[in-house]
């Protein structure tokens, strides 16, 4: 927040009297180049004039134009007018050049956005034409018996429990064959093997 009591160069506050003491001019100069329009000041609520800082730098070049250069009070008004309004557009292009600034750098900001937007982008659509083996062997034709077989062949054996053909007990199911069940059982696969040799029509 500004103290009230700074003081631009535009500032009006200084009278008359003060001003032509600061210009080194008499008060009716001043009044009179007032009525001309070469340097017109403010005025306060009772109409008098008060001068900025501004205004009596222009009373001083107003005095050196006409004493030391001899230009006419008409011309030094055109001067004047052409000082003012190149003042404006240093002003106007300055103000231009800060806008100009700000820009450039929410034009960077939103292009760091979009590439960050970009790359998400594209890890997304990466990461979709990713799938798994499993789930693309069951969407393809006949995808289901593969898999099914698939499965088959990576399940393992299961021992089937029971007994065998010659009556004994599996032992693959975990059984216990005594020593003359065992011994038992070879005699008759035996008895059957060489009864499988024996040609046909003759007693063994």
């Amino acid at each position: 927040m500004s103290s009230p009591f700074d003081i631009s160069d535009d500032t009006p506050v200084y009278v008359i009297s003060v001003a032509a003491q600061l210009a080194g001019l008499h008060p009716q100069t001043l009044r009179t180049w007032d009525r001309l329009g070469l340097v017109s000041p403010s005025r306060s609520s009772g109409q008098g004039r008060r001068y900025s800082l501004r205004d009596v730098l222009a009373l001083r070049e107003v005095q050196r134009l006409s004493q030391e250069e001899g230009v006419n009070l008409s011309g030094i008004k055109r001067i004047l007018e052409l000082d003012q309004e190149l003042r404006r557009y240093r002003q106007r292009l300055a103000d231009v050049s800060a806008e100009l600034a700000q820009l450039r750098i929410e034009l960077e900001s939103t292009r760091s956005v979009a590439a960050r937007l970009a790359g998400l982008l594209r890890s997304r659509a990466g990461g979709a034409q990713l799938v798994p083996a499993r789930r693309a062997a069951s969407a393809a034709p006949g995808g289901q018996a593969a898999g099914q077989r698939q499965e088959a062949v990576h399940r393992p054996a299961i021992p089937m429990s029971g007994r065998s053909r010659d009556g004994t007990e599996s032992a693959a199911s975990g059984g216990r064959i005594s020593p003359e069940d065992a011994k038992a059982a070879r005699g008759d696969r035996a008895d059957l093997a060489r009864a499988d040799r024996l040609p046909p029509g003759r007693p063994g």
